[in-house]
């Protein structure tokens, strides 16, 4: 099922003359409102301590809940990435980010309250206090760190983060 398929009437006049456009877009043909379906924004981080481990997650929640996971989340309104990042970090893991570097981007459809949302994941090399131990919260039910020889991206349950995780592995030294 195409995401479109689940908007039936036009937002603006509440016609339901409201009809696919193109591959990303459903057109009113009352109004002439256009809607565009673009990827929400979503962040991913990937923080290691002095020792060379990845801070990795489990996910407390559906999609995928109990498989590994990277801290991170959907972007606010009105928020930068780095902001975003940093936020979703605090609020899964307690950590506060005290620098984000940008690395690479990777689409994806989340599944939110049955329906997939296309996103756009922001991935980013985090670093925090030397020393600062995670707590799990909000989306996570545990947080530990993992050294590379360790790490199975085949047991992360979201796609765009399972991709990630081997592109940082092949990429980086931790």
């Amino acid at each position: 099922m195409h995401p479109l398929d689940t908007f039936m009437r036009c937002p603006v006049c509440g016609s339901a003359c409201f009809h696919i456009h193109d591959f990303k877009s459903k057109r009113c043909a009352d109004c002439g409102f256009v809607y565009y379906l673009n990827p929400s924004g979503a962040t991913v981080a990937f923080i290691v301590n002095e020792q060379g481990a990845l801070l990795v997650a489990r996910r407390a929640q559906d999609p995928a809940r109990g498989t590994l996971d990277l801290p991170g989340g959907f972007t606010d309104i009105g928020e930068t990435a780095e902001e975003g990042v940093a936020r979703e970090v605090l609020e899964e893991t307690g950590l506060t980010v005290t620098n984000s570097q940008y690395l690479f981007s990777l689409p994806n459809r989340y599944l939110f309250s049955g329906m997939p949302i296309p996103t756009l994941d922001l991935f980013f090399r985090c670093e925090v206090a030397p020393g600062a131990q995670p707590r799990p919260a909000d989306d996570a039910a545990e947080c530990f760190w993992l050294m590379p020889e360790d790490i199975r991206p085949e047991l992360f349950g979201l796609q765009s983060v399972r991709l990630g995780v081997e592109r940082f592995l092949k990429k980086s030294k931790l």
